[in-house]
């Protein structure tokens, strides 16, 4: 089912197909979710969308992952490699995590996940449509094959 508004708070936690949704796009709407309190499940987050050129996204990933400590390896920052952790990362970042207490409440209500678990299958779905992608899925280039060439293995 495609819906455009929020659904209002529930116990239940709101799944959101990620099929087909471009990330940024997509990370934009569960944030303002979590912030409104909601629970929010992410399924099927291996097929969520990135725009633009697929060498240039790569060379830019692993410029990221070249990030660390001259110092000691120990204290260099964690680079998540998959698609679930990619996009909760990403979600955080669109919420005042490090700077208010509702930020860090609010990230703890989300959920993310390769695929999508038996639990999940009954409920209801909600996809927004205007995160959808617009061109075709080969001006695009998916989760999945981004973290497979920056290291995720199944």
């Amino acid at each position: 089912m495609v819906k455009e508004e929020a659904p209002v708070q529930t116990d239940r936690p709101i799944v959101v197909d990620a099929t087909d949704h471009i990330a940024g796009r997509l990370s934009s709407h569960v944030a303002k979710l979590l912030l409104k309190g909601n629970r929010v499940s992410v399924v099927n987050c291996e097929k969520i969308m990135y725009s633009g050129n697929r060498t240039n996204l790569i060379k830019e990933y692993r410029v990221f992952l070249d990030v660390n400590s001259v110092i000691n390896p120990k204290h260099t920052p964690v680079h998540p490699r998959r698609p679930d952790t990619v996009i909760s990362k990403m979600i955080r970042g669109m919420m005042p995590y490090g700077s208010k207490p509702s930020g860090v409440a609010a990230h703890k209500r989300l959920r993310a996940y390769i695929g999508s678990p038996k639990e999940l299958k009954s409920m209801e779905k909600v996809q927004f449509e205007n995160a959808k992608i617009r061109k075709s899925a080969s001006n695009y280039t998916s989760m999945a094959e981004l973290c497979r060439v920056i290291g995720w293995t199944e």
